[in-house]
């Protein structure tokens, strides 16, 4: 791949949806609703995300031997992804049942199967695209040990590592010392820096106590408010577009897809954020993971 190419390496789910006017409680049983099925995982969002806002990208993940594992390869061959890194598993494909209400809110459960198996010998394997790429977009839907080899491996390279630290769970802390770029929401940036993250202030005091462990840039992404990016000492805030949301589901992914473009393309953090903005904007005004995201040309900045 092209050395100013997007790699993504991460997870693949073929997400089951349910549209309903409250989420169950514990117990409880909902009737009605709208059932949709298509492609997810936060991996395959961001790697689908990248290339359709104009990046070039190639997706390593690992699906299993079975119709999911067949419909997701298919599927993300025809939009586009490189996607000769992709890995067969002898364990199921990931699979994500979702609930979303009517306020946009939504619950996930995930069945992460092949998604776990994606071990440091797969990393191993695919050293030549890793040490190639021009940036390297990861997030923790699979095995740690795997994201901090690829992590480490693009860093020595001279690659630009990117983070997006969900689900947030424990790391080690040789991982935030190959980061250049921290993507977490608010809840995550308070598990990772141990402080509480309300607004803007204590959003900046936990970023700094972030770059304190070794990260170098970060973006806080504040869900209908905006994001928050903070880089050499300094933080700038980008306002998030006021739309009517339908489904909250990949919002996130866009952003981390289309702000990995934006800085492949050379633009500042600010810019490439307020890209992000746009595109996130877009998808949350859609029901689904990857049948929201916008294309490049969806976007008018």
């Amino acid at each position: 791949m092209s050395k100013k190419g997007i790699l993504v390496i991460g997870s693949s789910n073929t997400d089951m949806t349910v549209k309903t006017k409250a989420l169950p409680r514990p117990g409880e049983t909902v009737l009605g609703g709208v059932f949709t099925m298509g492609a997810g995982g936060k991996g395959a969002n961001q790697a689908v995300a990248a290339q359709r806002l104009g990046g070039n990208v190639k997706f390593i993940c690992k699906v299993g031997n079975d119709i999911f594992g067949d419909n997701s390869i298919a599927h993300y061959k025809k939009e586009g992804l490189d996607t000769a890194g992709i890995i067969r598993s002898e364990l199921p494909s990931g699979v994500a049942l979702i609930s979303v209400d009517e306020h946009a809110e939504n619950c996930i459960v995930v069945a992460s199967g092949a998604n776990g198996d994606l071990l440091e010998a797969d990393i191993d394997a695919s050293a030549k695209d890793i040490r190639e790429c021009g940036i390297l977009l990861l997030q923790l839907e699979t095995p740690i040990p795997s994201v901090l080899k690829a992590a480490k491996m693009a860093h020595e390279a001279g690659a630009t590592v990117v983070l997006n630290p969900a689900p947030a769970c424990p790391l080690p802390d040789e991982l935030f010392k190959y980061i250049d770029l921290f993507i977490p929401n608010e809840t995550e940036l308070s598990t990772f820096s141990g402080m509480p993250v309300e607004d803007v202030a204590s959003a900046e005091k936990a970023a700094a106590a972030m770059q304190a462990k070794g990260v170098g840039k970060l973006i806080v992404t504040m869900g209908s408010k905006g994001a928050l990016i903070c880089e050499d000492g300094r933080s700038v805030f980008v306002p998030a577009h006021k739309v009517k949301a339908v489904d909250t589901t990949a919002a996130g992914d866009t952003f981390c897809g289309a702000l990995c473009v934006a800085v492949s393309e050379g633009k500042s953090l600010k810019e490439a954020a307020e890209f992000a903005c746009a595109a996130s904007a877009l998808t949350v005004q859609k029901m689904g993971a990857q049948n929201s995201i916008p294309f490049r040309s969806d976007i008018n900045l």
